[in-house]
């Protein structure tokens, strides 16, 4: 079996909540691949879904920009969210979201970017916040989405400032009704998708190894039941579905009435437009999802602090 460090052993524990040799057997197992690691404690019964939201932080805000059929997003990092707070950062979050729109989801044509301002390409400015604000800042990273006719609708929660805040998501619609027609649902469906988390519109665009992940996982559960094998692929069968209508936009429960499926609901969107609607696409950045912030005692750091003074 391969050798796993202690490390690795940690970071699955803090992700599952398995026990440790179970974390070191589920690695060996895997040659040390932590995704295929979770997926065995899964099937094993020895972790719940892979998750650790509360562990999951960064401070900064996250920005966007819409202008008509084409919109996009950044990301920008901080140390503390005291500088979320600050006038100069939010100025340069709107503005690198700004100049986010010609980049075309690249990183490196963004932070090359000159901005509108003060004439500095988006790196520099970064490093001049940095000089002047007197804490750690990065871009993380940018979105764009266009969409040939109809509009990209946007939402941003915990809105702070014009098009900042802490999820921005953008949704592109695929339509020939007029872009007042779609502004009402565009806004509603950009809601939904900050709080329900979408991973695809419809199950046809999923990863097809996310679904072959989760289907192995499912199949090793409904083997423990001990049930034959016919019974074991309709339980599967259905799961999946379960699984489609969990992270599938068009099969998810419309969060604004508790009922409807989205699809439907953009069905009767177009019969009320006049036009057919397509969803072709979506963008959600929520601040700090997958960075992990060292957790700490800020009391015994400010009583380490005094005793040190």
């Amino acid at each position: 079996m391969a050798e796993v460090s202690a490390a690795l052993v940690k970071d699955l524990r803090e992700k599952t909540g398995a026990g440790m040799m179970d974390c070191k057997k589920a690695l060996a197992e895997t040659a040390g691949n932590i995704e295929a690691a979770v997926d065995w404690l899964r099937k094993k019964g020895l972790a719940a879904a892979a998750k650790k939201a509360s562990r999951v932080a960064a401070e900064g805000l996250v920005g966007l920009v819409v202008e008509g059929n084409r919109g996009a997003l950044v990301e920008v990092n901080s140390e503390t969210d005291f500088v979320a707070r600050n006038p100069q950062f939010q100025a340069a979050v709107q503005e690198i979201a700004r100049a986010s729109l010609g980049a075309g989801s690249d990183i490196a044509r963004l932070s090359a970017a000159k901005l509108a301002t003060s004439g500095r390409s988006v790196t520099d400015e970064i490093t001049h916040l940095i000089a002047t604000i007197g804490e750690n800042v990065s871009l993380r990273r940018t979105q764009a989405i266009t969409v040939g006719q109809g509009m990209v609708a946007a939402y941003v929660h915990g809105a702070i400032g014009t098009g900042i805040g802490r999820i921005g998501v953008l949704v592109a619609l695929e339509s020939s009704a007029p872009v007042d027609k779609l502004k009402e649902i565009g806004h509603q469906l950009a809601m939904h998708v900050a709080a329900a988390n979408p991973r695809a519109v419809s199950p046809a665009e999923l990863d097809p190894e996310l679904i072959a992940r989760e289907r192995a996982v499912l199949v090793e559960q409904a083997k423990a039941s001990g049930k034959p094998d016919a019974i074991v692929e309709k339980l599967v069968d259905g799961r999946i579905r379960k699984f489609y209508e969990e992270v599938a936009l068009l099969d998810q429960v419309w969060v604004i009435d508790g009922e409807s499926k989205v699809g439907a609901v953009v069905e009767a969107a177009a019969k009320s437009a006049g036009a057919p609607i397509a969803i072709k696409g979506f963008a959600r950045f929520a601040l700090g999802e997958g960075i992990e912030r060292k957790e700490s005692d800020f009391a015994s750091e400010v009583a380490a602090a005094a005793k040190g003074a």
